[in-house]
């Protein structure tokens, strides 16, 4: 994506057009589009095709773009699990990996990045629970490193709103949800980590529609992208206008949700009733 959008601004600073571009490397106006949106892996023969047509000549920015698109083309750890994952997931696994910043609201489960060994095994056995007990413990492994995002030498800010729902489905037991919830009190404890719960008490809300996250990258020229997962597909959303009113949601749960301060005293209270 970062690679996309500064082969973008280049060809914008030069007038040149999509279907120029796509000329210029024996395509179309759509493979320039899909390479400026980050969506397609890269052909160093292309990239450096269209740094000639846009007048990059210089040796050590060339490389600079083309040591970018070899990084790019690197498969991320967790293609390790490609046999596991839909090709929806893992391009959202990518963008979770790359994320800055990642903002989520939980209706019926706790976050995926805040999930005990334990209750992960609980959660994937609902949908997978027929498959053999090795691809079982390959799941759980996938999510478990998923969360090293938040502990890792630069680490992403999660700020996560859980509905109180989901800390009160008792999902795998007593046990499970106990060290759950206490998990999610230790987690609130570092300081990239926000947890609120959203409480009975707050009554209706304005996350009708479900579950969804708000990514956030580095880049300040990448856009904010919106995530809504479905059972066999998910949408990413990145148009300012979809943007504006996810963003106006989450803000009026953090609002409704009990404060990160109070937020622990309340999952010690919900904890004890297992």
């Amino acid at each position: 994506m970062a690679l996309g959008g500064q082969l973008r601004r280049l060809r914008e600073s030069c007038g040149i057009s999509r279907e120029a571009a796509g000329d210029a490397i024996r395509g179309s106006h759509a493979k320039i589009s899909r390479l400026e949106l980050g969506r397609v892996s890269f052909r160093e023969r292309d990239i450096s095709d269209l740094l000639t047509f846009y007048g990059v000549q210089d040796p050590q920015e060339r490389e600079q773009f083309l040591s970018l698109a070899r990084q790019a083309n690197e498969p991320g750890w967790w293609h390790q699990y490609g046999d596991l994952l839909p090709s929806w997931f893992e391009t959202y696994l990518g963008l979770e990996q790359a994320a800055a910043i990642i903002r989520t609201y939980e209706a019926q489960f706790v976050p995926g990045l805040v999930q005990t060994p334990d209750y992960a095994r609980a959660v994937i056995n609902l949908g997978h629970g027929h498959e053999e007990a090795a691809e079982v413990d390959r799941r759980v492994a996938l999510r478990t490193r998923r969360q090293d995002i938040l502990t890792r030498s630069e680490p992403s800010t999660l700020w996560a709103v859980v509905d109180e729902a989901a800390l009160r489905r008792p999902i795998g037991g007593d046990e499970v949800m106990r060290g759950q919830i206490e998990h999610l009190i230790r987690v609130t404890e570092l300081p990239n980590v926000t947890v609120q719960v959203l409480p009975y008490s707050a009554g209706g809300h304005a996350a009708a529609g479900g579950p969804f996250s708000i990514l956030r990258f580095p880049e300040s020229d990448l856009p904010d992208v919106v995530y809504l997962e479905q059972l066999t597909s998910a949408l990413y959303l990145d148009k300012r206008h979809d943007l504006d009113q996810y963003q106006a949601v989450m803000d009026k749960l953090s609002v409704q949700a009990v404060t990160p301060g109070d937020t622990p005293e309340l999952l010690r209270e919900i904890a004890e009733t297992y």
